[in-house]
């Protein structure tokens, strides 16, 4: 009998609730209507206020984090850190459900006991919201949450100053992954850079190979034409030179001769080389005494003779060496008889060499210091080449050799002028001054080997000449520049068929 009391006394509080709710509601609808158009207005200067509010406080935080991070601290820190009083706690679960459900709704919302307390102080806390904003209700709740407990901003200032820190290291963190793609890339560009250098060197290096290859095998075929001429020139001599040498030993004889032909080439480049260096300052000096001539002419001239100056002469000699008349010349002064350039060469073998000589006294000669030591030799009338060598003992000398014909003279301009001057002088007549001019007429002279210094204490000079025709062989072995030392020569000369 009492539960149907009971039953009876929920149902009429419900329905009480019910119709106080309905007309609840139904006050908020009509003042919620007669004040729309004012809430509308208000609604920017709201959210202008909240974010003022939300600056002036220098939360660090939007509103929604803000509130977020105030939920969190209400269930974590409700009766350990603080204990909010109960109308406190009801506005915050009140302010908790219109943020997160919206304004109370009877129809959405289940029915409460007449004897829940609690439920029923809730829901009218609730209730009392009416239509607050959803803004509005998160900034009261962390005002409310903020003034009953005074560890809240502190623990919202942790908060910001470890997201400040992330912030920072996320940033430091951007930075430090755009700096390594960055480098990355340059090292990449840096990389593409040297492989294509490297290419072009590789292209380069090859395309220069190529053409000094082309060049080294010009070269070599023309040293050959060259080579083939001199040798038809002086293979006898030569063959002659080594079997004297090595009588018994061919292959000493072949080794021997392939070193002089060499050594034959090499001179005649030196000597084809000094002719062409005499043309060109003959060429310059020519277009520097012509009035017409510029000096940006000479330059051209210059330049144009520098660069084709290898590729002419050896074309000149390829050139001369097909012809059978083939000659290295040796050209002297104006009017002077022009000779064939003799062959010279080296050998280390001075121990043996003077060995040899030493059988022959006549052929160990002392040169004094200061002086000038000459050797004549006649030409034979069954030679055609002659042939000297030469070792001296410690230290080197000068050595020189010339060509005294027999039959061509030259006039002694110093005995000539005297004579004439004295015949003037004695009134004699012209025809006795003819004859006296003609007996104080010299022998000419060729010079073939200007005279240096030979380095003849370390190895054996040696070389070959062809009779350029009757005369005297002139070996000058010089030791002039030495004031203190005389110098002991071996030397041996003899001629070929």
């Amino acid at each position: 009998m009492a539960a149907e009391v009971q039953q009876v006394f929920d149902k009429n509080v419900s329905a009480i609730d019910k119709t106080e709710s309905v007309l609840e509601n139904q006050t908020d609808t009509e003042s919620h209507e007669l004040h729309s158009d004012e809430d509308c207005k208000s609604c920017e200067k709201d959210e202008e206020t909240q974010k003022s509010w939300i600056t002036e406080n220098n939360w660090g935080f939007t509103l929604e984090e803000l509130f977020g991070i105030a939920l969190k601290f209400f269930k974590e820190m409700n009766g350990k850190a603080f204990n909010p009083t109960y109308e406190e706690k009801l506005r915050l679960v009140a302010l908790h459900k219109q943020i997160t459900i919206g304004p109370f709704n009877p129809d959405a919302c289940p029915e409460i006991g007449f004897f829940d307390v609690l439920g029923n102080d809730r829901r009218k806390e609730w209730l009392r919201l009416g239509n607050m904003a959803k803004e509005d209700a998160m900034e009261d709740f962390v005002k409310l949450l903020n003034s009953c407990c005074s560890l809240f901003a502190p623990y919202v200032t942790s908060l910001k100053i470890e997201k400040e820190d992330q912030e920072k290291r996320q940033k430091a963190e951007e930075e430090r992954l755009r700096l390594e793609r960055e480098e990355q890339e340059r090292q990449r560009l840096e990389e593409e850079a040297r492989r294509r250098e490297e290419e072009e060197r590789r292209k380069q290096e090859a395309e220069q190979m190529r053409k000094d290859g082309i060049e080294r095998l010009q070269i070599e075929h023309q040293k050959h034409q060259i080579m083939a001429v001199l040798n038809a020139q002086t293979t006898v001599q030569f063959q002659q030179y080594a079997k004297q040498q090595f009588p018994d030993n061919p292959e000493q004889q072949q080794i021997l001769i392939k070193q002089l032909q060499e050594q034959h080439y090499q001179q005649y480049m030196q000597q084809a080389l000094r002719l062409q260096q005499m043309a060109l300052q003959k060429q310059q000096k020519d277009s520097a005494q012509s009035p017409e001539a510029s000096p940006s002419e000479l330059n051209d001239v210059a330049s144009t003779w520098n660069s084709n100056s290898q590729s002419n002469s050896l074309d000149t000699q390829e050139h001369q060496a097909d012809s059978k008349n083939f000659r290295l010349v040796v050209e002297g002064k104006p009017g002077e008889v022009s000779v064939v350039a003799p062959s010279m060469w080296t050998r280390p073998q001075i121990k043996e060499f003077k060995e040899k000589v030493l059988y022959d006294k006549e052929s160990v000669i002392t040169v004094g210091r200061g002086e000038v030591l000459t050797v004549r030799v006649p030409t034979h009338e069954e030679g055609s080449h002659l042939f000297w060598e030469f070792a001296t003992d410690h230290y080197d000398i000068g050595f020189g050799l010339y060509f005294e014909w027999k039959d061509l003279t030259t006039p002694a301009s110093d005995k000539n002028e005297g004579g004439s001057e004295a015949e003037t002088k004695n009134g004699t007549a012209q025809v006795e001054g003819e004859k006296e001019s003609e007996e104080c007429r010299l022998p000419l002279v060729n010079e073939v080997v200007p005279v240096s210094r030979r380095d003849s204490h370390d190895e054996v000079y040696a070389g070959s000449h062809q009779y350029p025709g009757q005369g005297v062989y002139l070996l000058k072995f010089d030791n002039s520049y030495s004031l203190w030392r005389p110098k002991v020569v071996y030397y041996r000369v003899y001629y070929t068929r």
